[in-house]
């Protein structure tokens, strides 16, 4: 018997050829994702941690970036297997409407928080490079996030993402590069692979790492960019007695193991660009007065080591804001009509969540400030994402045959049950002003 050619089509597209082209084919999914892992709130977070605590908080972007991967992968698989969304799952099964509308509420508050992040970091790029007024960067920022989201809407989701991992490459020499002119030490990086804190202050910034890092958002993107590339089912032309489920049986095998390398790739790409923040910052600017700013970061680093690594930082700051905030809109618009079951037109959808930004930008507040603090709502906001996907990952009736392992659930939970206790060590630490 002829070996079988598996043909994953995507929607409105021709079956790709097999062997190398489709592998290429299939890469995509996780890296568009992973540009939530690489936003301003992700640079402000580690810069400020590396400038005042140094090493400190080491572990915590590797502990994050390794959960990341597993959420992410997990986030991807429910897409693919079920061909729905999370929050498309998620609508469907939480039968109260209320309960629904609860949920997209809260859902709905991340990707405003998501937003602030996003949109600040490139009005901050905007007004370091071209000396732009804040609030017109913000502006700039949202309108260039809408073309993009038109490319992806009439254009289909590949171009989307080119556009995204080309943004992605100029992310990741913008903030790399100084590592390179400003060493950090080996030695010192090492002792920050010991998990410690020292104080309320290193908490807070632990959890905004962490609200960075993991993203609610990018768990309910993921989950339909694989749904959008992948539904797909595989045809089978020399096993036509074969049934649809068998046929999409087999072909999801082949797509989770391509899923596995794309959000290895992705997680490998965000894992080391954010710790390279992080370093750049502990070897550079600890200790340096003015540094809890990416505007003062900026200026230590054009003083430090000179104007060409300063340009590049303001440069990937830029294309972190514009890439990230388009995939963060893109994880809105999923959310209400997932949740919602609605959907409401582009430019109205885009001025809800861009408005939070534009007061915070308008009204003159520290845009450094408001990303951190961003993060750590996001941080509280992913309880709410990650239960729901690890419960229905885990699940016969929801995944069938591709459900999680047991190994593969625990380690979810335990992913879970971390996340969830260091935001209730933040919170008590806030309440009591410790």
């Amino acid at each position: 018997m002829p070996k079988t050619s598996l043909s994953t089509t995507a929607p409105g597209r021709e079956a790709r050829p097999a062997g190398a082209a489709r592998v290429r084919w299939l890469i995509g999914p996780a890296l568009v994702a992973g540009v939530a892992y690489l936003d301003p709130g992700n640079v402000a977070s580690n810069m400020t941690a590396g400038a005042a605590f140094g090493y400190l908080l080491v572990w915590v972007v590797v502990v994050g970036n390794l959960m990341a991967w597993l959420i992410q992968y997990l986030s991807a698989k429910l897409g693919i297997v079920t061909g729905q969304s999370l929050p498309e799952t998620l609508g469907h099964r939480i039968r109260s409407p209320w309960g629904r509308r609860a949920y997209w509420l809260q859902a709905e508050l991340v990707a405003m928080a998501t937003d602030i992040a996003e949109v600040i970091g490139g009005a901050v790029a905007l007004n370091l490079l071209f000396d732009v007024p804040l609030l017109w960067g913000g502006v700039i920022t949202g309108a260039v996030s809408m073309v993009l989201l038109v490319v992806q809407s009439r254009r289909g989701a590949r171009p989307f993402e080119f556009i995204v991992i080309g943004m992605v490459a100029i992310i990741a020499l913008g903030f790399t590069f100084g590592v390179f002119i400003g060493p950090p030490d080996p030695a010192a990086i090492v002792g920050g692979l010991v998990p410690r804190f020292e104080g309320s202050a290193s908490v807070l910034l632990a959890a905004s790492i962490l609200g960075a890092t993991i993203m609610p958002h990018a768990i309910y993107a993921h989950s339909a960019l694989a749904r959008d590339r992948f539904a797909v089912a595989p045809a089978l032309p020399d096993a036509p007695e074969r049934t649809l489920e068998q046929a999409r049986g087999i072909g999801t095998a082949r797509l989770l193991r391509a899923t596995r390398w794309d959000v290895t790739i992705a997680m490998a790409i965000a894992g080391t660009v954010n710790l390279c923040i992080l370093l750049l910052a502990a070897a550079n600017l600890s200790g340096v007065a003015g540094t809890d700013t990416l505007e003062g970061a900026h200026a230590a680093l054009a003083a430090g080591l000179g104007p060409l690594v300063a340009t590049l930082f303001a440069v990937g700051l830029l294309a972190s804001g514009l890439a990230s905030t388009s995939v963060g809109a893109y994880a809105g618009a999923e959310i209400m009509h997932g949740l919602l079951r609605v959907r409401i037109p582009l430019l109205a959808r885009r001025l809800v969540t861009l408005a939070p930004a534009l007061l915070i930008l308008g009204a003159g507040l520290d845009p450094t400030a408001a990303l951190v603090l961003s993060q750590v709502v996001l941080s509280f906001g992913i309880p709410f994402a990650l239960i729901p996907l690890i419960a229905l990952t885990a699940k016969r009736e929801v995944l069938g045959p591709f459900r999680n392992r047991i190994a593969t659930t625990v380690a979810g939970v335990a992913a879970s049950v971390f996340l969830i206790a260091l935001n209730a060590i933040l919170l008590w630490l806030i309440l009591t002003g410790s």
